[in-house]
């Protein structure tokens, strides 16, 4: 009677066996198939997160270009008053200003070169020849 409840314990492992193979055979293909849907989805939305980033990154240039732009305006408005309240001459005095802002605005960039002051007519300032200006580079 032991070798027939060994059998029958036999046949219940194999048969388990069988079963969980066949499981195996029919849920890991279709396991596999949900996982790449899953990883597909992510993907998906990931791209589509970048592509709103980009959007809207353009966006802002856009946005600065068009202020930029407005205050170059203004700026040439400024500037078109200032000649017809000199009468459509450029003073001297305005010259050295008109230097003096280009001076300030290399020096907010950290590109000002050395200067040196010779007393002339208009103190015409001297670029410094001991370096090379970026002009001459790029002649060279």
């Amino acid at each position: 009677m032991e070798k027939r409840n060994i059998g029958k314990l036999i046949a219940g492992v194999v048969v388990v066996g069988f079963v969980f193979i066949a499981a195996l055979m029919f849920g890991l293909p279709r396991y596999n198939v949900w996982q790449q849907e899953m990883a597909g989805k992510a993907e998906m939305a990931k791209a589509e997160q970048n592509r709103r980033i980009l959007v809207e990154e353009a966006k802002a240039k856009l946005e600065a270009e068009k202020l930029n732009a407005q205050a170059e305006i203004e700026r040439a408005k400024g500037m078109a008053e200032a000649m017809k309240l000199e009468n459509g001459t450029l003073s001297e005095t305005y010259n050295q200003y008109l230097f003096i802002r280009t001076l300030e605005k290399l020096a907010d960039k950290g590109d000002l070169p050395q200067i040196i002051y010779v007393p002339t007519n208009g103190m015409v300032p001297v670029m410094d020849v001991s370096k090379k200006s970026p002009v001459k580079q790029m002649q060279e």
